[in-house]
C-alpha cells in the first residue's frame, strides 16, 4: 500500500500519478514492502521537522524515517517531502519542478532502503542511482 498525504499548495500534485510512479519505483528497486507513507508538506513544516530531528531549522528536500517492522505487515517507512524546495530549486536552474520532485521521491526511497549521503562517495553513488531511476521513471510516465 502506498499512502500519500498532501498538506501543501505550493506545487499542484496528482496523487494518482505519484502513486503510479512510486509503485513503478518500488518494482524497479525490487523493494518488497506492504506499505510506504509519503507526506508532501509545506516549507514551514519541513523546517520544523528538520529542526526537531536534526537541530537544523533550514528547509530541506526530504526527511525519511525508515521503520523496523516486525510481524506480518512490513512498513518500509515514512517520509516528508517539500514540493516548495523542489519548485525553488527547479526555478533557479530552469528545470521541471515535477522532475525535481520525482528525484526527491527517488531519493526518499533510496534512503528508506539504506542508501546514505553523508560522505562525498555516498552522495555520488546515490546521485548516480537517482539519475538512472529518474530516467526510467520519466520514460515510464511518458
Amino acid at each position: 500500500m502506498i499512502t500519500l498525504h498532501n498538506s501543501q499548495r505550493d506545487l499542484p500534485l496528482s496523487l494518482p500519478e505519484i502513486k503510479r510512479a512510486v509503485s513503478f519505483l518500488l518494482t524497479l528497486l525490487r523493494i518488497k514492502t506492504d506499505e510506504v507513507i509519503l507526506h508532501f508538506v509545506t516549507e514551514k513544516k519541513i523546517c520544523a521537522l528538520h529542526a526537531e530531528f536534526f537541530n537544523d531549522p533550514t528547509p530541506t528536500d526530504c526527511i525519511t524515517f525508515p521503520f523496523e517492522s516486525s510481524g506480518p505487515h512490513k512498513v518500509l517507512g515514512e517520509a516528508f517531502i517539500c514540493p516548495k524546495v523542489a519548485l525553488s530549486y527547479a526555478r533557479a536552474r530552469d528545470l521541471s519542478p515535477y522532475e525535481e520532485l520525482y528525484r526527491y521521491i527517488i531519493h526518499t526511497l533510496l534512503h528508506l532502503i539504506g542508501f546514505d549521503d553523508l560522505t562525498l562517495k555516498e552522495r555520488q553513488k546515490m546521485r548516480r542511482k537517482e539519475t538512472a531511476c529518474l530516467k526510467k521513471l520519466l520514460a515510464f510516465l511518458a
